[in-house]
């Protein structure tokens, strides 16, 4: 598995990016988010979806994980940010 560096505020960047993930599947059409979904569930549908739209690069298969599509996804996230959002600081 690739060695991924911990973002700052990486906890906070991926619950940003579930947030806009649920956004941008709402948008699509394609997703409604129950309240008793857990986050390892919304975390696999939103990285698969994005991996879908080509909106990401997928991981290698040897390296899916939820570690590595929260990582990914925060990272994604980092990207949607003003560069002065408080979560880049």
């Amino acid at each position: 598995m690739a060695k991924t560096k911990k973002l700052v505020n990486e906890a906070d960047l991926l619950k940003e990016a579930l947030r806009l993930g649920e956004e941008y599947g709402n948008k699509r059409g394609v997703v409604e988010f129950e309240a008793t979904d857990s986050a390892a569930d919304k975390t696999e549908y939103i990285y698969r979806l994005l991996v879908h739209d080509k909106v990401i690069q997928p991981l290698a298969r040897d390296d899916v994980s939820q570690k590595s599509m929260r990582h990914k996804l925060a990272l994604w996230a980092s990207k949607q940010l003003p560069k002065d959002h408080p979560l880049l600081r």
